[in-house]
């Protein structure tokens, strides 16, 4: 949801080329995941989960993150948010996930294992 983030000029895409689904955390939370189910409904076969560094949702408490199922590590709430995607929707394109760097503008891929 940070504004921080361009995504279509970080991505490479224009108007029309992709649903943007932004979220507090960019945690694949029920609507977030409802949201992602529509958008297979209707044709989109590849996702793409983005998330940045100085993240809002890392000033909370570690026991705020617990409950919400995430963590300090923004690569390791990419990698969760990526099983949460995967174990959710029947995907029949690519799924990938990166770190947005906000200090850099540099976007770095992170391996779901």
């Amino acid at each position: 949801m940070d504004a921080r983030l361009p995504v279509f000029q970080v991505l490479g895409l224009r108007t029309g080329d992709a649903h943007v689904i932004r979220n507090a955390g960019g945690l694949a939370t029920d609507d977030a995941l409802r949201s992602l189910a529509t958008s297979q409904n209707i044709g989109t076969q590849d996702v793409i989960v983005v998330h940045h560094t100085d993240c809002g949702l890392s000033k909370l408490s570690d026991e705020e993150l617990r409950a919400l199922g995430a963590t300090k590590d923004v690569e390791e709430n990419v990698r969760i948010t990526l099983r949460r995607i995967r174990r959710a929707l029947r995907r029949t394109g690519t799924l990938r996930g990166f770190v947005y760097e906000v200090e850099t503008g540099r976007l770095r891929e992170v391996w779901a294992a």
